[in-house]
């Protein structure tokens, strides 16, 4: 099977999320079928809908994937339950959050999954991410995110860190040091 770009959004408000980003991504980087190939910057983003909660630390990971995509959601879902993700309430908070946002220009619609993701291209801190490691990205129907991008609103979301923060796949120490409090 040929490797297919994927782009995956990883988001928290709980503990050291940063350190949840660099478990994910090397547990990712160590699949079978899976490659890092770039990380975006570490946004800082007010929530969006849900609860009153702490601000989300924002990021994304563009992969060379050689799965299918219900098979790569299956590997993002059991590290989300390693991190100790609990799904109590929609929109709350969360230890870690890996979200499918998109899948080589190819769009799906299943029960379980639907590519492009829902909403983001009215989601900034999913998008902006996204554009930083996949830049001539474009959806379903031809579009260019990079586009999108420049007519979506700035306020709330904040570039903390560049790529190296969220992961370095040659460093031998990718432990965590950003908490999610503001």
């Amino acid at each position: 099977m040929i490797a297919a770009p994927a782009v995956v959004g990883l988001g928290g408000n709980v503990g050291d999320v940063v350190a949840a980003f660099r478990r994910a991504l090397q547990s990712l980087d160590a699949t079978d079928g899976v490659r890092v190939i770039s990380v975006s910057s570490l946004l800082r983003t007010a929530p969006v809908g849900g609860p009153e909660q702490d601000d989300f630390l924002n990021a994304a990971v563009l992969l060379a994937v050689e799965l299918e995509p219900v098979e790569l959601l299956a590997v993002l879902q059991a590290l989300e339950v390693a991190a100790k993700r609990v799904r109590a309430e929609r929109w709350g908070p969360r230890t870690l959050d890996l979200d499918l946002l998109w899948w080589a220009d190819q769009s799906l619609e299943t029960t379980a999954l639907t590519l492009p993701h829902p909403g983001l291209t009215e989601r900034r801190f999913a998008l902006q991410p996204l554009v930083e490691v996949a830049p001539s990205a474009l959806t379903g129907d031809g579009r260019s995110y990079a586009d999108i991008l420049l007519t979506l609103p700035s306020e709330g979301v904040e570039v903390i860190g560049g790529p190296s923060l969220v992961y370095d796949p040659t460093s031998t120490d990718n432990g965590g040091s950003e908490s999610c409090r503001t």
